[in-house]
């Protein structure tokens, strides 16, 4: 990992970075620019998102996979088409024009763990300023954090069979915890409650703004 006074400095650039731009491409041109975080060399493509960004819903993701890294676009493997499927079911695509019946994903990390791993600790903190300033600028309604590692970018929480189907609260904005697309493909009896959470999504997304 790399050491504290490092780090802070690195966050601290990410911070600054983030906080200068104005819009998504800008963004995307910060993050891609950011040297801090070792992964980028490692990494063949900058994963930054996919969808609609004028969604309502944000469905915010762990990490590019190899599939991913390959594509530079979140979500596009087995797991991605998986994603695609359960969001269907509730009348959604990522390639929808209309906000309404469209979504918009992001992951913690733009760049691909090598192997796949859990990204590290430190890793998160460096992505976490222009993670937030995505969400700014994508201005969700509602966000869906999908697994653990979102759940502990975003609510400093782990355990996502027990945080899930409970709607929270994540970056200023309503956010339900949902398992992993990944996970439902090794354990297929856990559908039926990935189905109640796309229930509770869709009558969220019909619910007129307060």
């Amino acid at each position: 990992a790399a050491p504290g006074d490092d780090l802070a400095a690195r966050v601290a650039e990410a911070e600054t970075l983030a906080a200068g731009a104005e819009t998504l491409a800008a963004l995307a041109a910060a993050q891609e620019g950011f040297d801090g975080i070792e992964l980028k060399k490692g990494a063949r493509n900058f994963c930054f998102s996919d969808g609609n960004p004028g969604a309502r819903l944000l469905i915010l993701g762990e990490a590019p996979g190899d599939e991913e890294d390959r594509q530079g676009r979140p979500f596009v493997g087995r797991a991605g088409q998986l994603l695609d499927r359960m969001f269907g079911a509730i009348g959604l695509a990522r390639d929808a024009v209309d906000a309404e019946g469209a979504f918009y994903i992001i992951n913690v990390l733009t760049w691909r763990p090598p192997g796949n791993r859990d990204p590290e600790p430190h890793e998160i903190a460096m992505s976490l300023p222009f993670l937030r300033r995505h969400i700014e600028l994508a201005a969700p309604d509602l966000i869906v954090l999908m697994g653990n590692i979102p759940c502990q970018a975003a609510i400093g929480r782990r355990g996502i069979l027990r945080l899930r189907g409970n709607w929270t609260e994540a970056f200023g904005r309503p956010a339900l915890p949902m398992i992993h697309p990944a996970y439902l493909l090794r354990n297929p009896a856990a559908k039926r409650e990935a189905w109640a959470d796309l229930l509770s999504i869709a009558a969220r997304l019909d619910d007129p703004k307060p």
